[in-house]
């Protein structure tokens, strides 16, 4: 029988709690020792429901403790770079969820100390485990529906964010629209240019942070397709997730999921459920299984993948989109990157 990696998880908020879930009840490879978060409470409450004995509020702790393998870090976004760098100097294996920070020099140097340790990194691109994705991903590269032409992304959130959340997310391009940055580097390859356009329509408060709640995104890829990537704070009839690739030769698509399958016909039309509300609905079989890899990579000392290049990338990307967005002109990568 194959060991179990020990593991303690820092931040027990939304994310932080179904990803502790998932260990415990899903993960069986994984033995989470312990729960971290600097509200004392709340790591308190998650560790009672699920039967962990270890609570702290410093995640210093965790970092002594020769017992523990590896990290689950889902803290907000600006604490990501200092506590990954404190954990890969302490020698722990790190899963820390997108992004690793919001300025590339604080990536830089957090990719620099994993490398001078040599300790594992995997950044939560979650998407990219999604089987319909991977099925898309997977059609595009075998090649059997010719070249890739154009790609389009649709993703809208049901409802938008706190205006405190708001304010440390790095805007829509650096939060919300940073899972397609990764996705269209996933199914086509890099970017070589970049538009993007927005405007807030229906989140007003988001205007006083100088925040879009609405965009378009335009891409060039250096292989020759095309892109673009629309996105919205609110959608009021569910999480809209598509994607299609359009070939030479045909096309693959992943389409919104359904809380059933079951469509009714009356004489208004036919009417069909509803799309799941959220992401943790909708991605929750992927939650699962890119943690579960990266325990699997942990104890079998394999790659992990996403990595902290990845995070970097998509980061790029969506600096660049916000250069775009104000100045109103398409942004060469290439430019961009040579500044």
């Amino acid at each position: 029988m194959k060991r179990k990696v020990n593991m303690a998880v820092i931040g027990t908020g939304r994310i932080g709690s179904v990803h502790t879930r998932n260990l415990v009840r899903a993960i069986h490879e994984a033995n989470v020792v312990a729960v971290c978060d600097i509200r004392l409470e709340v790591a308190q409450a998650v560790a009672d429901e699920l039967g962990i004995d270890r609570v702290v509020k410093d995640y210093h702790e965790l970092l002594e403790d020769k017992d523990i393998e590896a990290l689950l870090i889902a803290t907000n976004t600006d604490t990501h770079a200092f506590i990954v760098k404190d954990a890969a100097l302490a020698g722990k294996q790190i899963f820390c969820e997108k992004p690793l920070a919001l300025q590339l020099a604080d990536i830089d140097e957090v990719m620099q100390i994993v490398e001078d340790t040599g300790v594992k990194l995997q950044v939560g691109y979650n998407r990219r485990f999604d089987k319909s994705l991977q099925r898309v991903h997977q059609v595009v590269a075998s090649g059997e529906i010719g070249r890739p032409c154009i790609l389009h992304i649709t993703n809208r959130d049901p409802e938008p964010p706190s205006l405190e959340y708001a304010r440390t997310s790095g805007g829509m391009f650096l939060d919300m629209s940073i899972h397609d940055f990764d996705m269209v580097r996933y199914q086509i390859g890099e970017v070589e240019e970049i538009y993007a356009i927005g405007n807030v329509l229906v989140t007003p408060y988001l205007k006083d942070i100088g925040d879009v709640d609405v965009d378009i995104i335009t891409l060039k890829f250096t292989n020759g397709a095309i892109g673009t990537i629309d996105n919205s704070r609110q959608c009021v009839y569910g999480y809209d997730q598509r994607l299609e690739v359009f070939c030479s030769l045909g096309t693959a698509m992943a389409g919104n999921e359904f809380e059933n399958t079951g469509v009714m016909g009356d004489r208004t039309g036919f009417h069909s459920a509803k799309v799941p509300y959220s992401f943790i609905e909708r991605y929750a079989d992927c939650y699962i299984t890119e943690v579960r890899q990266f325990v699997q990579c942990v104890r079998d000392d394999k790659p992990v993948s996403p990595t902290g290049y990845d995070s970097r990338a998509s980061v790029l990307l969506g600096m660049a989109a916000w250069e775009s967005f104000r100045q109103n002109r398409p942004i060469c990568m290439q430019e961009f990157t040579g500044k």
